[in-house]
């Protein structure tokens, strides 16, 4: 902690005031984000919006654009204790989100509404409810005049949902110095919730700190025959080389391999529930369905993923085109790339060619040190009964932007969740929402840590 003269005394109410409402107000901001330039929103309002929140409680601000107009990223600094020899620490959230179609929806996907002890609307898991809570404090850590242990950047990005290259990637390519003096950061997705029943009959809360990332891939797959008439027989067709080439890559089971995250994340399971996680058991994915929604999360981390999700071919229902497409969405694994490369081949066979559309490298770190020990800390604080655990994602982040220039990256956004809340399929689901109660949870846990950190 900080010497006498410097301030990490916080008065708690001033945050826990105002972060449902936070929320709510960011999700009233359309930031949908589609992939393409001319199509997505908000991001510019919003970002504004956030300065202007700063702003009102005495920060200075820095607006950028990422790359192009109305791609908007704040800023802000909050020193820390004069005497800290350590490196800053990066606080970051992205105000984007994807898109959402009201009718599907209970209530308007981007009206914040707050209703049976919810906030709803689009990004409220994904992730408003860390913008909120990280505003929250940034705004009563101002007004307290409270001096953190280190120097923390507070940063709101844009483009996230579609991979950060009007965001983070361009941030880091483009203004490095923005984050000078950073040496680690938290964000994205992780510090909730998983229950599981003990042996005894109790229950116990691991809290899911993110250590890893699979890579986030997408690949073309392009099949070139001739063209022809749709009425003779043709034996050289595009169609149908591609239809064979994703039925067998969507069909493919990819090895197991175990990492060192999953594998301290399944341990500690097996520890806390009685349960066996033997990853060489023929029933591995079996006995991952006992831990509940997330299972699907978990389970895709046991080895890499290749899921078809769009495909084009033709033009005419007689005509037989001379070119079919598919794209392909890969999740690999740390260290598995060149492996992973080979079995596509095998499986698409020589007359189906493959190119990367985007290709955004895994990310791993170890689970140790005073920043991990700060998380463990905060949540014991607030929950005697958690415990926190390492885990990886099966999806993307900022953090694999920001790992590119040496800064070691945790997803720490703590939530205290409902048992049978189905928390995994609220990520881009219908009906997102997130507790009121867990937002308050995490905004206390997050308080403590960023004063022990």
């Amino acid at each position: 902690m900080s010497d006498p003269g410097n301030r990490t005394d916080t008065n708690p109410t001033v945050a826990l005031d105002e972060v449902v409402d936070l929320v709510s107000s960011l999700i009233r901001f359309d930031t949908s984000n589609t992939g393409e330039l001319e199509t997505t929103v908000g991001e510019k309002e919003c970002a504004e919006w956030v300065a202007s929140k700063l702003e009102e409680v005495g920060y200075e601000t820095e607006y950028v654009e990422s790359g192009a107009p109305g791609r908007g990223n704040v800023f802000a600094w909050l020193r820390g204790a004069s005497n800290s020899t350590r490196g800053a620490l990066l606080v970051h959230g992205h105000l984007d989100v994807v898109p959402a179609e009201p009718a599907d929806w209970s209530v308007h996907p981007f009206s914040g509404a707050v209703e049976d002890g919810y906030v709803w609307g689009r990004g409220a898991v994904d992730m408003k409810d860390m913008v909120g809570m990280a505003l929250a404090l940034a705004r009563q850590f101002k007004s307290n005049g409270t001096v953190p242990p280190r120097d923390i950047l507070f940063a709101f990005l844009a483009d996230e949902e579609a991979g950060g290259k009007y965001g983070s990637h361009w941030l880091v390519d483009n203004r490095p110095d923005l984050f000078e003096g950073v040496t680690e950061a938290v964000g994205e997705v992780g510090g909730f919730s998983l229950t599981v029943a003990r042996p005894d009959g109790t229950e116990k809360r691991l809290y899911m700190v993110e250590t890893a990332e699979k890579s986030l891939a997408w690949m073309r797959l392009t099949a070139k025959a001739r063209a022809g008439h749709g009425s003779f027989l043709h034996d050289d067709n595009a169609v149908t080389y591609l239809a064979e080439a994703v039925a067998k890559l969507g069909n493919h089971t990819f090895p197991l391999v175990l990492t060192e995250s999953v594998s301290q994340f399944l341990r500690a399971v097996s520890e806390e529930s009685g349960l066996d996680f033997d990853p060489t058991s023929p029933d591995i994915d079996g006995t991952l369905l006992k831990l509940g929604s997330i299972a699907r999360i978990v389970g895709a981390t046991l080895r890499d993923t290749a899921n078809p999700t769009m495909l084009s071919a033709g033009y005419k229902a007689n005509v037989i085109p001379q070119t079919a497409t598919a794209v392909i969405d890969c999740r690999v694994l740390p260290g598995r790339q060149a492996a992973f490369e080979k079995e596509v081949d095998e499986l698409i066979g020589p007359n189906v060619e493959r190119e990367w559309i985007t290709k955004l490298e895994p990310y791993e770190t170890t689970f140790d040190g005073d920043l991990v020990d700060a998380m463990n800390e905060a949540v014991l604080a607030h929950d005697p009964n958690g415990r926190t655990v390492p885990y990886m994602l099966s999806g993307g982040t900022d953090a694999k932007a920001f790992a590119r220039i040496g800064i070691r990256c945790f997803g720490f956004a703590p939530l205290k969740l409902p048992p049978e809340l189905d928390f995994a399929a609220l990520f881009h689901g219908i009906d997102e929402r997130v507790p009121v109660e867990s937002l308050e949870f995490g905004t206390q846990v997050l308080e403590h840590f960023l004063l022990h950190s």
